[in-house]
């Protein structure tokens, strides 16, 4: 097996499994007499760790994901691939564009961690096929993504919370819910949490204006750039697919990460809205913005800190601070 993984620290986050693993898992999906011929890990994603696997006989290679340790998960992040297996019939909305489900084993007879094997998308990722472009060709691009966010934010759903579960009855529930988990996750590292236990009492304070949102929609949870497949070589950026939707969840569109990035600059971004359609700029809207935008930053903290990128931890509670005050 031509074996490629990607070279870490021995304290990395993101940890490779061995051609054995490799091997035993596609003998368990394709059968006894599978062959694999290569293994080359793909590093665009920061949590899970993943493979593009070519098996002698078949006509296209596969993609093999595995999930960190059980021990290695924060409470805010369990089981995230479990979740994503969940949404896939809920996304069937845009199934054309996702890559499909070969095998799911949540044993951990074989490994000790989750994994998945789907088939491989074609494009090449979108952060490096958008650099051959022009920027003012970039609107093409972002006007879809904001027709993708629109299609799957049509989604009803039962409850609010995570696709897999916990479910809650109320917004402000899972919301809160949401922030006390990142900040006991930022306290279990040894990172100050106080202002996310600060904005957890505020949702809890303000339920209400939560809970004007009623009707719990389908939030693609990770929907930008790196999680986006284009078409190599065609006239203006085309997307040819979408992929990790491990972060999925019921509950108010306006607190999804493709909304929060679209609005974060005035540049060919725009064009997201063109699609998508506009904004609330109400009171009420403003105020969850502010509250989901520092749910987003705790979650960012809790991503920078895996990574070792102390100075970027840092820098995040003034970007809170700014955002509590708004909620105060």
């Amino acid at each position: 097996m031509d074996f490629q993984p990607i070279e870490r620290p021995p304290n990395a986050f993101q940890q490779s499994v061995t051609p054995e693993q490799i091997q035993a898992v596609c003998h368990r999906v394709f059968g006894p007499g599978a062959r694999v011929s290569s293994a080359v890990e793909l590093g665009l994603g920061m949590y899970n760790t993943t493979y593009r696997v070519t098996v002698a006989g078949r006509e296209r290679p596969v993609v093999v994901r595995f999930a960190p340790e059980p021990e290695r998960q924060f409470i805010s992040e369990r089981e995230m691939m479990r979740n994503e297996y969940a949404t896939v019939p809920h996304l069937a909305v845009i199934a054309p564009l996702m890559p499909r489900v070969l095998a799911a084993d949540w044993s951990h007879d074989l490994i000790g961690r989750d994994y998945l094997v789907q088939t491989l998308l074609d494009g090449v990722p979108a952060p490096d096929g958008l650099r051959n472009y022009p920027r003012p060709a970039w609107t093409a691009f972002y006007r879809r993504i904001g027709e993708i966010a629109r299609t799957v934010h049509g989604v009803r759903g039962p409850g609010f919370g995570p696709v897999a579960g916990p479910v809650y009855d109320t917004w402000s529930r899972a919301v809160i819910a949401s922030l006390r988990d990142i900040a006991a996750d930022l306290e279990s590292v040894g990172l100050d949490a106080a202002d996310l236990r600060s904005a957890a009492a505020l949702a809890a304070e303000h339920s209400a204006v939560l809970d004007e949102i009623t009707e719990p929609r389908l939030l693609t949870g990770d929907l930008w750039t790196v999680n986006v497949m284009i078409a190599d070589g065609a006239p203006e950026p085309t997307i040819t697919g979408v992929l990790d939707f491990d972060r999925t969840l019921w509950g108010d569109p306006a607190a999804d990460w493709p909304v929060r990035l679209a609005a974060a600059k005035q540049d060919e971004r725009l064009a997201f809205w063109e699609a998508y359609g506009e904004r609330d700029r109400g009171p009420a809207a403003s105020w969850r913005s502010s509250l989901y935008e520092v749910r987003h930053l705790g979650g960012v903290r809790l991503e920078l800190h895996r990574h070792g990128r102390t100075d970027d931890v840092r820098d995040s509670y003034a970007r809170v601070a700014a955002k509590l005050a708004e909620l105060a």
